[in-house]
């Protein structure tokens, strides 16, 4: 392949956890930013035993193995975008901090993880007050979940939780660019996500929300994003896009286990096929198909 920047795939940077399962974590995260056209550098935070009902134990890695992951890749390669997912440690939060610095125009996505789909805790306090303060300020696009929204914003001197819009701007405040709140976790009849800004709501998306409950759901979404901000979109396009390759992704989505249900990121390689979903349309999202879904991936990289 010729050394031209410009006839390479998107590069992108992921710091994440494994998970062996294939669900969620790196492995996601390395699904979602190929199905989207990216090549992906894996820089390895942790170690986790866990399947697909949940996460049994988490194992973080010395923090000089990660900026040393780190440092080698970014010493060889050009990154079009990072993306963060589970940290492990207020060390690693510190040494990812200090090496995204170095590369301040880069776009950054964030997915808070501080539990798993079952509740297991996985970020404590000092891990989520060192992502406020050492993060956030480098932050392009914050990913939480309401639960993860209201945990990141919340103030010592709140006598209730706040609303999800309040929470968006305290974390803008703190120096994310953008917020995402996710609405999988809402009890309301569609899923609602909706996008903030300095100036306040960007976009609003409903999605039709499907049965049952899906693990990696979040690492995919955040990755879409980072792999359409990689590929040159601006954030309210790379957002609303990234929905659609996630709603898409988990409406054809499999149970391999006992447990929940893992997206299929590569459903567009099998439209088509004899007993397969085919294409898929979602009214509320602008009714964009699987198959085009894929030939927009095929052609970022034309």
């Amino acid at each position: 392949m010729s050394s031209n920047p410009q006839l390479l795939p998107p590069i992108v940077l992921v710091f994440a956890a494994t998970d062996p399962s294939g669900g969620a974590g790196i492995q996601a995260d390395l699904m979602t930013l190929s199905s989207m056209g990216c090549h992906v550098l894996s820089v390895v935070t942790a170690i986790t035993v866990q399947d697909t009902l949940g996460v049994e134990a988490v194992h973080p890695l010395d923090s000089d193995w990660v900026e040393d992951q780190a440092r080698a890749v970014l010493e060889d390669m050009p990154v079009a975008a990072f993306k963060i997912g589970l940290l492990g440690s207020v060390e690693i939060v510190s040494v990812i901090a200090e090496i995204v610095s170095d590369y301040p125009d880069i776009p950054l996505v964030l997915d808070p993880i501080l539990a798993s789909g079952r509740g297991d805790e996985l970020a404590n306090e000092e891990v989520v007050e060192a992502i406020r303060e050492m993060l956030l300020p480098q932050t392009t696009v914050l990913t939480p979940n309401s639960m993860e929204a209201r945990r990141l914003a919340e103030e010592d001197e709140d006598e209730e939780s706040p609303d999800l819009a309040t929470c968006a701007q305290r974390l803008i405040s703190e120096g994310a660019e953008y917020v995402l709140v996710t609405g999988t976790h809402e009890n309301t009849a569609k899923v609602v996500n909706t996008l903030y800004g300095e100036n306040g709501q960007i976009r609003s998306d409903r999605w039709d929300r499907l049965p049952g409950s899906y693990h990696g759901s979040g690492c995919t979404l955040a990755s879409a994003i980072a792999a359409n901000l990689a590929n040159g979109l601006e954030v309210a396009d790379a957002v609303r896009d990234a929905q659609e390759y996630t709603w898409q992704a988990l409406a054809n989505g499999f149970r391999p286990g006992m447990g929940q249900h893992i997206p299929d990121r590569f459903f567009w390689a099998r439209n088509g096929e004899s007993g397969e979903p085919g294409d898929l349309e979602c009214p509320e999202a602008g009714g964009e198909t699987s198959s085009e879904i894929a030939s927009d991936a095929v052609r970022a990289n034309d």
